[in-house]
């Protein structure tokens, strides 16, 4: 893994002079300003935060460094991962180190194959993967290193991508083990040292021995790996690996904060929203039912699930990627025809409701991974939020090691009152 490393180091070095040459150049520079809205509201919109991984922009999507969907999207997993460190594609060489890397850590230890036949099968596969990675936190090379005062300042990213590598190399036999001991009632699949990672990950989940799934889960992986660093799930890693607490801590953090029914579990509500039109209209439902369907549903006060997005302003790339990949394996799903048929109807609808307020009609992501994860055969819906959070922790490693290689201090933001903004516009008056 020597040549990895040189690479990462490589860029981290660059970024740090980047850095030095503004901190000197332009260190009391204003970029930007808060308004009250931004305040009271999330902070969305905020522009403060550095990420170096990934960034989203409004018109063309989700870059990986400077790379932008069309460019990554037929790359395997540890491609990418080896990109969102980097900066770099990995060559042939340095691939099959990686990969030889991945594969000798890939093994779960025996006190975790324990605990996950232990857990309580009422609690959510999202429960048990957080609590699986929060498990293996003693096996962090960064803790036992840094407790034993062997560590520098300098050295700390070092032993993040360490863990980093040996954390993600265990993760298809952990969501795996979890998927078919707790949802299918069946016992785990074998490893196999030959597959590449994302390859292993669906053989170990044993749904669907067509190569297309292998496919479709190469894709999932890819695509939804990173997503600059101010969503909530990447945000949260952060900033608990700011605090030196190490990835698994790190990871478990993220992945609570992707749980959630606004972040990660929203596939799972499209689904069921596409499974509600079904029920209702038949397997093949026509446009004018669509559009009459999503009138009612905005009328009562609720929202289209997988539309919109934060900071997009067009349809989703990922989402276009997804499509174009099941227009191939799958173009004669009814899931797949009706996700076509709302992208036809929904963004004309969104795009005149309330006077046209609606930011972006366009869908996401969200509106089609949860389709065809189910279309080959993933059918618990509750385990979506783990294939997500599989692909995500690959951005919450690679954030916090180059975070680390930079020196960047734990995150403190200023937090004030009511009673503060209220004197702070009175004065500004």
């Amino acid at each position: 893994m020597e040549q990895f490393k040189n690479n990462v180091k490589k860029r981290i070095d660059y970024l740090g002079m980047e850095i030095a040459w503004m901190l000197r150049e332009h260190g009391k520079t204003v970029v930007g300003e808060v308004s009250v809205k931004q305040l009271l509201g999330g902070m969305r919109g905020l522009t403060a935060l550095v990420c170096n991984t990934s960034y989203v922009d409004p018109y063309r999507g989700l870059f990986i460094s400077d790379y932008a969907i069309p460019e990554f999207e037929d790359k395997l997993p540890e491609e990418i991962f080896y990109l969102l460190c980097a900066g770099k594609f990995p060559n042939e060489t340095e691939l099959a180190e990686l990969q030889e890397e991945l594969a000798f850590r890939a093994e779960l230890p025996d006190y975790l194959w324990t605990f996950i036949r232990q857990l309580p099968r009422h609690l959510h596969p999202m429960t048990m993967f957080s609590l699986c990675v929060l498990a293996l936190e003693g096996e962090s090379v960064f803790k036992q290193k840094y407790e034993a005062g062997e560590l520098g300042k300098s050295e700390y990213w070092e032993y993040m991508l360490e863990d980093a590598v040996s954390l993600l190399a265990k993760l298809p036999a952990l969501a795996a083990a979890i998927y078919r001991i707790h949802l299918l009632r069946e016992e785990p699949m074998d490893y196999h040292p030959s597959l590449d990672w994302g390859s292993n990950l669906a053989h170990m989940l044993g749904v669907n021995p067509e190569l297309s799934f292998a496919e479709l889960v190469r894709l999932y992986m890819v695509l939804h790996c990173d997503h600059e660093g101010g969503n909530v799930s990447a945000f949260t890693s952060r900033v608990v690996n700011s605090a030196l607490s190490n990835l698994y801590y790190a990871t478990s953090a993220g992945l609570n904060g992707l749980a959630g029914p606004l972040h990660g579990l929203a596939n799972q509500v499209c689904l069921r929203f596409i499974r509600g039109i079904h029920e209702r209209f038949g397997e093949s439902p026509g446009t004018d039912q669509l559009d009459a369907f999503v009138r009612e549903e905005l009328d009562a006060g609720r929202v289209i699930p997988g539309y919109g997005h934060a900071v997009l302003r067009v349809t989703d790339p990922r989402f276009t990627a997804f499509m174009e990949f099941g227009n191939r394996h799958c173009p004669n799903s009814p899931f797949l025809q009706t996700v076509k048929k709302l992208y036809y109807v929904v963004p004309n609808i969104l795009k005149t409701y309330k006077e046209g307020k609606v930011a972006n009609p366009y869908p996401n992501v969200d509106a089609i991974s949860g389709t065809l994860l189910y279309q080959f055969g993933i059918s618990h819906f509750d385990f979506y939020t783990v294939m997500f959070g599989i692909s995500r922790t690959f951005g919450f490693c690679a954030q916090s090691i180059i975070a680390l290689g930079l020196n960047q201090p734990i995150i403190r933001p200023k937090s004030v009152t009511n009673k503060w903004l209220m004197d702070a516009l009175e004065r500004a008056e």
